[in-house]
């Protein structure tokens, strides 16, 4: 087990940590340099890097395996990777997912069970379970979240399926498990004291208003912000856009970070980096 898994693993065992996501090896560094002690990957941020939609795994999975790899090896925290539905519907392509992430430099990763194929949109409850085993499968080191979308499919009140999913793949060996669509401390309360494992939330959307404090006073352990921070960067793109060809302005050149100082951050390692941030 690698120095970056166990200290990955460590932050699970109590409390509750931020963990944002970066969608390359610059937003990585940026993030980690503030002092993260983890940080995630986010598909979608980098799907919309590259100028194609989230979803429906458009981006392959070695344009995946090469995004995690250069944002794990940016940075000298550990990094969780997400790895939207693995890959492929059969348990053996999830098997064969986790490994090529571990492979890349991440420590922990995400499986989710949405399924296209399915007409509820996600895989029954017991090939879930099967794909979540033959993640576990693969090693105990690697830090496996198990992803259930039945509450973003079916909204809040599915929220006792969601239990009934992640109790199974907490027992099937998953390490956390991650329930996107909640948006309100009781039901993440209602969530980890029915779950046996760390539960991880994911903030960033426009719908909750929770904030670190009220998720820890929840119960949550880990605070993903998913895709949020790439779509704001690109809102920002957009609104700047719009000033210069409207009104002719260019005000958004105000909260840049200047040129020297970026070179100056990137030409350092991410060690010095998060050491300068630390001491300032």
């Amino acid at each position: 087990m690698t120095d970056k898994t166990t200290a990955f693993r460590s932050l699970h065992r109590s409390g509750c940590f931020l963990m944002p996501n970066a969608w390359d090896a610059g937003s990585a560094r940026i993030l980690s340099a503030q002092g993260f002690e983890a940080l995630g990957t986010t598909s979608a941020g980098v799907a919309f890097a590259r100028g194609v939609s989230d979803g429906a795994q458009a981006i392959g999975r070695s344009e995946m395996m090469d995004a995690i790899h250069q944002i794990a090896s940016a940075v000298s925290i550990p990094v969780s990777a997400d790895l939207e539905a693995g890959f492929g519907s059969e348990p053996s392509d999830v098997a064969d997912t986790v490994l090529k992430a571990i492979q890349a430099g991440a420590v922990g990763g995400n499986i989710e069970d949405t399924s296209a194929g399915e007409p509820s949109g996600l895989f029954e409850l017991a090939r879930a379970v099967d794909r979540i085993r033959a993640a576990r499968s693969t090693g105990a080191g690697f830090v496996l979240t198990a992803r259930t979308d039945v509450c973003l499919l079916r909204g809040t009140e599915a929220l006792s399926m969601a239990i009934e999913r992640c109790q199974a793949f907490v027992e099937a060996g998953a390490d956390c498990v991650f329930v996107p669509g909640l948006t309100q401390a009781q039901d993440i309360t209602t969530l980890v004291s029915e779950v046996q494992a760390p539960v991880t939330v994911v903030m960033g959307l426009a719908s909750s208003s929770l904030t670190v404090a009220d998720l820890r006073q929840a119960g949550a352990r880990r605070i993903s912000v998913g895709g949020s921070l790439a779509r704001a960067c690109l809102g920002l793109l957009r609104r700047a856009s719009r000033q210069m060809l409207d009104e002719g302005r260019f005000d958004y050149a105000v909260e840049q970070i200047p040129d020297a100082e970026l070179c100056e951050f990137f030409a350092m390692d991410d060690i010095t980096a998060r050491a300068r941030f630390r001491s300032q």
